[in-house]
């Protein structure tokens, strides 16, 4: 298969799934080495950026995507301005940014840190899919514990949690 053929096929993939597709999935896909396809994946994402096109592929850790330029938003948001609000409220923004930072971590030590009862938050933030349940403690009363997802990575354009600001830079605004 050449490169322009494949090109094709994994940006026919990438609209149709919506959702990160792994570079294992991709290459198993399209039958052909790993390296390759990483290869190809870089060129389709140099491309995209030199020809400014209104999407581009976006990585995150071993996954890729087809998203949206954020430099369109205001388009975007003029075409779903009737749709539900996807926004986070103040208090999930604060609870994901604490989970972020400190995971794994359970609700109660996030609660020790806002001073305030997480249960909405926490389950807004799951049932956006942001964080997940990685487990369990192994100590009294089992508490869950919390991180973050690939979902998050996406919702934030990182490509690892490494991209993250230190936390030490961070300021507080009230």
């Amino acid at each position: 298969m050449d490169d322009i053929k494949a090109k094709a096929i994994i940006e026919s993939l990438l609209f149709v799934w919506g959702e990160p597709l792994s570079l294992k999935d991709i290459a198993d896909i399209l039958k052909i080495k790993q390296r390759r396809t990483k290869i190809i994946l870089d060129t389709m994402m140099e491309e995209f950026n030199l020809e400014n096109r209104g999407l581009k592929i976006v990585r995150m850790e071993d996954r890729y995507q087809l998203c949206t330029r954020p430099e369109y938003d205001k388009w975007l948001r003029e075409l779903s301005s009737h749709g539900r609000t996807r926004n986070l409220s103040n208090a999930a923004l604060e609870t994901l940014s604490i989970i972020a930072y400190k995971q794994p971590i359970t609700r109660n030590e996030v609660e020790a840190i806002r001073g305030v009862r997480s249960d909405a938050a926490i389950q807004t933030l799951l049932d956006r899919d942001l964080i997940k349940i990685q487990g369990r403690l192994e100590r009294l009363g089992r508490p869950i514990i919390y991180g973050t997802t690939i979902e998050f990575l996406r919702y934030f354009g990182l490509t690892d949690l490494d991209d993250l600001p230190p936390a030490e830079d961070l300021k507080v605004t009230e």
